[in-house]
């Protein structure tokens, strides 16, 4: 699967820190040492390029994403 450079992905690194990194690339964006700063960022990156931002637990799955821009999924409301 090809990497999307509008998504962005908060996940915990080897030293413990938290860091936000756009899909494709080997390097951080920017690194926190709380969970929920670098959530919060990888949200508004997300927002703002109309993505989606992953949130990866510690073992690796996915625990939270949020669409921002087109939502595949049409509702009522």
């Amino acid at each position: 699967m090809a990497a999307n450079d509008k998504n962005y992905w908060t996940q915990q690194r080897d030293d413990g820190r938290w860091e936000t990194i756009k899909e494709g690339s080997e390097r951080a964006s920017k690194t926190f040492d709380r969970q929920s700063d670098s959530w919060a960022y990888s949200k508004d990156l997300a927002q703002k390029s109309k993505g989606e931002a992953f949130l990866k637990g510690m073992d690796g799955k996915i625990r939270e994403r949020n669409t921002y821009g087109h939502d595949p999924v049409s509702s009522k409301g």
